[in-house]
Parts: C-alpha cells; sequence; structure tokens
C-alpha cells in the first residue's frame, strides 16, 4: 500500500511538472527562469524518484547498469555529457556510498535516496532540472562534520 501511495504521489508531480514548466507571463527570460526554478522544486518534491524518473527529468533515455538490492544504477549519454544516476532503497545505503566515493574526491549531485555522477560541468545545469544539492567529497572526513560538505 505504502509503495503504491508513493507511485500516486510521483505520478502526480510528474503530471504538474509540464503544467508548471509551460506556465509563464511572456516575460522571457525571467519567466524562464520561474518555470525552471518551479520544475526544480517539483523534481524535490516527487524525489527521491527512480532512475527512469531522474533520467526523464534530466532529458536521457538511461541504460540500467546496476539492478541490486541496495542501488540501482542507470548511465546516460547525452550531448551536454555523460553521467550516472543511482539510487537508493534507504538513505543509510546512499550515506555509505558517499563514504565510499569520497575516497576519489570530486563533487555529486545529491538529493533524497539518490546521486547523479557527472563531470562538475554537467552537475549545475542536472542540478536546475532536478533539485538537489551538489556535495564536495573532496573535503569529505577532512572537516569534522557529518557527511560531505555542499558547494
Amino acid at each position: 500500500m505504502r509503495k503504491l501511495t508513493r507511485e500516486v504521489t510521483l505520478a502526480a508531480g510528474l503530471a504538474v511538472l509540464p503544467l508548471v514548466a509551460g506556465c509563464g507571463g511572456g516575460d522571457g527570460d525571467r519567466s524562464a527562469k520561474k518555470a525552471a526554478d518551479d520544475a526544480g522544486r517539483v523534481a524535490e518534491v516527487v524525489a527521491p524518484a527512480k532512475v527512469e524518473v531522474l533520467a526523464s527529468l534530466t532529458g536521457c533515455e538511461v541504460k540500467i547498469r546496476t539492478e541490486a538490492e541496495e542501488l540501482r544504477e542507470g548511465v546516460c549519454h547525452t550531448k551536454a555529457g555523460d553521467y550516472l544516476i543511482t539510487t537508493f532503497p534507504k538513505e543509510e545505503l546512499l550515506q555509505v556510498w558517499l563514504d565510499s566515493a569520497a575516497i576519489y574526491g570530486g563533487k555529486k549531485l545529491v538529493g533524497p535516496r539518490w546521486a547523479i555522477s557527472a563531470k562538475e560541468e554537467v552537475l549545475e545545469p542536472l542540478r536546475k532540472k532536478v533539485g538537489g544539492t551538489v556535495k564536495d567529497l573532496s573535503t569529505y572526513g577532512r572537516t569534522g562534520g557529518p557527511g560531505p560538505s555542499a558547494s
């Protein structure tokens, strides 16, 4: 029943997305920016999402490469750049994954129970589409704070 409720909420949020993105008062750039900001907020409301949902929001046809109990991963190849979308059934598993990824440093786009790995220049445009926070893993564990620091 809980899964069904989550899927209904997800479907409702996605149904609203085109309406939010399509609304504008003809103010040119300002309307487009507002629509993009609103779309990002809608994406955050529907998250945590499936790999396929995040991929759809970013304009990619994802290819699932890992299907495991603790995570799902999909690869996206786009003109803007390639990226990996990883989702987790529990927030704790995301934290373990971030702990492990910190060894390599770099930045990841992180949301509720999901992460996107890409070159740094690809992360900000993706964040505008799906929400989340860009986390700097190069300082992870060195600042004394819990988890990666946001940038």
